[in-house]
């Protein structure tokens, strides 16, 4: 029998019926796994976590008990609403790996004939398969780095976006760095741009199709003093696939100009990760 890990950090697949709505039940996986014939080692998060309150020192206890782990696969329970940050995160920082870890989440809980049984089914084949990250939803196993949640409510719920290689300087999250992900809209105040970047040590921008901006000096002004004096900026584009083209647009010359980095083709998950393992703009 294969040698399987299974880290339980909480999310819809292990959840039950509260006065307020969904939330996490204990056991549910667990029972869940001995019905598939498996019992695998298991690291249950305690509390469990729903995945809307996931961040980096979640991230950072994964990796921790990954990199220990020496057997055949991992399974991550997770939660779908942020499934796709934890993926770039674990993919990022892993790197190369010498056997296969594998998301595993769903729509409905265990139960209510839904597609969480399938699920977990398809991870536990997954985890016995090819090395990397990947996620086992719907009948199909993508490559964990560039997932975007396409929809809230389907079974098939996720794409992935193929994403370019990375070396990340750090193999850990900082908790106390302030990043975020911005989004240029028309109209967007610049003394709210201003104000955040102030509070920020970084952030990924996400601009107009293959590179563009809205022509206002002093946003582009506000844009390059963040970049000087230090904070770091990572440009994608809002379109989900297609990634960045500089200097296919005048409309975009300002965003290079300030020394922003161009993020290519990578979805804003990625980025984010990209600049939380950065130690400093590259």
């Amino acid at each position: 029998m294969a040698d399987i890990l299974v880290i339980h950090t909480g999310g819809t697949i292990g959840m039950v019926a509260g006065p307020n709505g969904l939330q996490p039940g204990k056991g549910l996986v667990e029972a869940a796994l001995r019905d598939l014939g498996v019992a695998p080692r298991m690291e249950v998060f305690d509390p469990l976590v729903d995945s809307a309150d996931i961040g980096p020192r979640d991230w950072n206890r994964m990796l921790d008990l990954i990199e220990g782990f020496r057997g055949d696969g991992v399974i991550v329970v997770h939660g779908t609403d942020t499934m796709a940050l934890t993926g770039a995160a674990l993919s990022q920082a892993l790197g190369d790996l010498a056997f296969p870890v594998v998301l595993c989440g769903s729509m409905k809980p265990l139960g209510q004939g839904g597609d969480s049984e399938g699920n977990l089914a398809l991870a536990l084949q997954a985890a016995q398969g090819k090395p990397g990250v990947w996620l086992a939803f719907a009948g199909k196993v993508l490559p964990g780095a560039g997932l975007v949640k396409s929809d809230s409510q389907a079974a098939d719920s996720f794409r992935s976006v193929p994403q370019d290689g990375f070396a990340p300087k750090a193999r850990r999250f900082d908790p106390y760095r302030r990043l975020a992900v911005l989004t240029l809209t028309p109209g967007l105040p610049v003394g709210f741009v201003r104000a955040a970047l102030q509070e920020l040590d970084g952030a990924v921008l996400r601009v107009f199709g293959a590179g563009t901006m809205m022509h206002d000096p002093a946003l582009h002004a506000v844009l390059a003093a963040a970049v000087r004096r230090g904070c770091h900026l990572r440009a994608v584009s809002q379109c989900e696939s297609g990634g960045l083209v500089p200097a296919a647009y005048a409309a975009g010359a300002a965003i290079w100009q300030a020394g922003i980095e161009n993020g290519g083709r990578e979805t804003p998950e990625v980025a984010l990760m990209r600049l939380w393992l950065s130690q400093k703009p590259e």
